[in-house]
């Protein structure tokens, strides 16, 4: 069982931000049930909202070590995201992908356009307030 930890917002998907849903992608075997997923999966995330704003491309390393493929994917919300993964048209065709990839796939919940790294720090020091002098 997948573990989320939801608020009463994004259950009833009411001022949701937008939401992701992230692959790491290893070993792909390149074959015709992958060619067919790919002719498929632009339907299945159609009636959600869904669309590819990644799909494999070049990357450079920062930090740390990367193997495999990136796909991200945007939602409107983290409950059409999650619609769309357990829908019977998506479960059609997710064989067709893992008998031939290593795979995680994970959905996360996006920010607002003007949300701040240090809005933060309310939730991980409970009595804190932001900091206002950012010269510190």
């Amino acid at each position: 069982m997948p573990y989320t930890v939801p608020t009463p917002k994004q259950d009833k998907g009411i001022d949701a931000p937008r939401a992701f849903v992230i692959g790491h992608l290893r070993n792909v075997e390149t074959c015709p049930d992958i060619a067919e997923y790919l002719e498929r999966i632009d339907s299945t995330m159609a009636p959600y909202g869904g669309r590819f704003l990644v799909h494999g491309g070049r990357t450079t390393v920062h930090e740390g070590t990367w193997d495999g493929d990136l796909v991200m994917l945007e939602f409107p919300d983290l409950v059409r995201a999650r619609e769309w993964y357990d829908s019977p048209e998506y479960r059609e065709i997710l064989p067709l992908r893992t008998a031939h990839a290593d795979s995680t796939v994970l959905a996360v919940e996006g920010v607002r356009e003007d949300y701040r790294a240090d809005e933060k720090i309310a939730r991980l020091f409970p009595g804190r307030e932001a900091p206002t002098d950012r010269t510190r």
